[in-house]
C-alpha cells in the first residue's frame, strides 16, 4: 500500500517540529548554538546554492536546494520564538495577510490593467502601510536594502530615483552617459599609471563605478536584471576557459606557457564548442 502523501500543512508542520526538536536542550549543539546573526550567511549561501539549481535545471537538485533554503527561515522563527518575540505562525500569517493586502486586484474589486500597474498599486499600497506604522521615509531611496550585491542594490537605487523624475529622456541619453564616465575613466587611468599612488586608485575606483552604475541603467532600460545578465556572462566565460584549460592539456601545453595567438585559438575553438553544443 502506497502511504498517502503530507499535505502541505502536515509536511511544514513537521520540519517546524524537527527544527524544534534541534534547538532543544537534547538536541543538536551546533543548532543550538546558533544566533540571527550567526546564520546571515547561511541564509545567503542558501539563497545563492538554490540560484545555482534554477540555472542548472535539475529538478531533484532545485527541489533539495528549496528545502536547505526554506530551513532558515523556519530555523530563526523557532529561535525568536524560544526568545518569545513572535513564531512561525506570526511569520505565516504575515506574510499571508500582506499578500491578501497587496493584491487588492484579486481579493478584492480592484481592477488593473497589466502587471504595471500591479507594481504601482503595490508601491502604494507599501507607503500607506508604513505611514500606519509610523514609519517617515525621510528620502525617496528609503528601503533599499545596503545588503543587497551591488549591481541588485544600484538597480533598485535607480528605480526608486527615476519613480520623482530624476531620468533620462531617452536610451540614447543613457548611452551618451556612458560614453562620457567610459572617457573620464580613461583620461583617469592615462593621468595616473602608478598603481602605487592610493589617491589616484580611489579616482579611478569612483570613475570605474560610474560606468557600472551607468551600464545598470541601460539594463534598466531594456528591462535586463543587470546581476543576471553579469551571472550568466560569468557562467560562460567559466564554461569556455575550463574548456580551454582541457584542450591545452590535451595538446600538451601549459597554460602559463601560452603565447597570445594560442590563447585567441584556444578560446575562438572552445567559444565556437560551446555555441554548438
Amino acid at each position: 500500500m502506497i502511504p498517502e502523501k503530507l499535505t502541505p500543512a502536515q509536511a511544514f508542520a513537521r520540519l517546524a517540529s524537527i527544527i524544534e526538536k534541534l534547538r532543544a536542550p537534547d538536541g543538536c549543539p551546533w543548532d543550538r548554538e546558533q544566533t540571527h546573526a550567526s546564520l546571515r550567511t547561511h541564509l545567503l549561501e542558501e539563497a545563492c546554492e538554490t540560484m545555482d539549481a534554477i540555472d542548472g535545471g535539475d529538478d531533484a537538485h532545485l527541489c533539495e536546494e528549496l528545502g536547505d533554503l526554506l530551513m532558515q527561515p523556519v530555523l530563526h522563527a523557532q529561535i525568536a520564538s524560544e526568545e518569545q518575540r513572535f513564531d512561525i505562525v506570526d511569520v505565516l500569517e504575515g506574510i499571508s495577510d500582506k499578500l491578501v493586502r497587496r493584491h487588492p486586484h484579486v481579493f478584492g474589486d480592484v481592477i488593473v490593467a497589466d502587471s504595471g500597474e500591479v507594481l504601482t498599486n503595490w508601491d502604494a499600497i507599501k507607503t500607506e502601510e508604513k505611514a500606519r506604522r509610523g514609519k517617515v521615509e525621510t528620502s525617496v531611496l528609503s528601503g533599499v536594502p545596503g545588503t543587497l550585491p551591488s549591481l541588485m542594490q544600484a538597480l533598485e537605487v535607480s528605480k526608486k530615483a527615476i519613480k520623482v523624475g530624476f531620468e533620462w529622456p531617452d536610451m540614447a541619453g543613457v548611452l551618451a552617459k556612458l560614453h562620457e564616465e567610459i572617457a573620464e575613466l580613461e583620461e583617469e587611468i592615462a593621468a595616473q599609471p602608478n598603481l602605487k599612488d592610493e589617491a589616484a586608485q580611489q579616482r579611478i575606483a569612483e570613475e570605474l563605478g560610474d560606468v557600472l552604475f551607468t551600464a545598470v541603467n541601460i539594463a534598466r532600460w531594456r528591462k535586463i536584471n543587470p546581476e543576471l545578465a553579469l551571472r550568466d556572462t560569468v557562467t560562460r566565460f567559466r564554461g569556455r576557459f575550463e574548456k580551454m584549460e582541457l584542450s591545452a592539456k590535451r595538446q600538451g601545453l601549459k597554460l602559463e606557457d601560452l603565447t597570445m595567438e594560442q590563447w585567441d585559438e584556444l578560446w575562438e575553438a572552445a567559444k565556437q564548442s560551446i555555441d554548438r553544443s
